[in-house]
């Protein structure tokens, strides 16, 4: 059997089986397993595969056809043109966070420092990091799992080492095992957080690709999935500078309902934003300070 064959019973397999996705997730797995993009391809397509690769490669389908995310087969994800390592422990990083990124990049200025909250595999503030100069950068998640992965993340993107900071950072990102804001300290210029915000009634309904594989406390935000803008809304002022900024990812018909809890939170300038796709989808504000008009 050639390359290429294989390459096509894989796709074959997974159109027959439905998967909307079939060409590109049986090529990223294709690549992952013997290293030929598209181009090698062109050079390689009819070399004969060995039969271990093609046995692996079966396997690899099957674990797909089982709606295992692409993602955590491989234990890498695509983000913000870097690739981060994600596993059961994570979130997978989606294009609707890339749009939540892109806008503080917009408005984060080199040097200042950032809580992100509810970190998970860190790609938020890796990213600031990686793209922004001398950014402090904290990350806070509950679950330590999930630091693990960030951690490796900060050291595999990111490169930084004790006695010589790379491009981007200043002595690498701090990551804080907290329930919120628990055992966060300091105050920040920014905030970013992208909470878990499905409706527990909501989150069996998902594709199984989600609902069975990733974390669900990365999920559920409670019966109307606003339990963690409410913590948010309370207690974030605490821990922002004077006019410190906060930046939200939200559920497509949740911008009624954080806005107004940040409004009740003493918070300002708040502004929804649409995605690529029309959806409301990033949530930014300032925190104003009782008496403080600024504009």
């Amino acid at each position: 059997m050639t390359n290429r064959e294989l390459l096509e019973g894989g796709i074959a397999r997974l159109r027959e089986a439905g998967m909307i996705d079939a060409e590109t997730d049986a090529r990223i797995l294709f690549e992952h397993l013997t290293g030929l993009g598209r181009s090698d391809m062109l050079l390689k397509g009819d070399g004969e595969a060995s039969d271990s690769a093609a046995d692996e490669y079966e396997a690899l389908i099957d674990r797909r056809l089982s709606h295992i995310p692409v993602q955590y087969i491989t234990g890498i994800a695509d983000f913000m043109g870097l690739r981060f390592l994600v596993n059961k422990n994570v979130l997978i990083p989606r294009l609707d966070t890339e749009f939540l990124v892109e806008e503080m990049l917009r408005e984060v200025g080199d040097g200042s420092s950032v809580l992100d909250m509810c970190t998970g595999s860190g790609c938020i503030l890796i990213s600031l990091m990686r793209y922004k100069n001398g950014i402090k950068g904290v990350g806070v998640d509950v679950s330590e799992e999930a630091l693990d992965t960030a951690r490796k993340n900060a050291e595999r993107i990111l490169g930084f080492r004790d006695t010589e900071p790379s491009r981007g950072t200043v002595e690498g990102a701090d990551w804080v095992l907290s329930d919120m804001f628990e055992k966060v300290t300091g105050t920040y210029d920014h905030i970013v957080s992208n909470p878990p915000y499905i409706k527990s009634g909501v989150t069996e309904g998902l594709m199984p690709e989600v609902a069975d594989h990733e974390p669900r406390s990365a999920l559920d935000g409670g019966v109307d999935g606003l339990d963690f803008y409410r913590i948010i809304a309370r207690e974030a002022p605490a821990y922002l500078n004077r006019h410190g900024r906060l930046y939200l990812e939200i559920g497509f018909d949740e911008a009624e309902a954080v806005t107004e809890l940040l409004r009740d939170g003493g918070f300002t300038e708040i502004e929804a934003l649409r995605d690529y796709s029309g959806n409301y989808r990033v949530i930014k504000c300032v925190y104003s300070p009782k008496g403080d008009h600024h504009v």
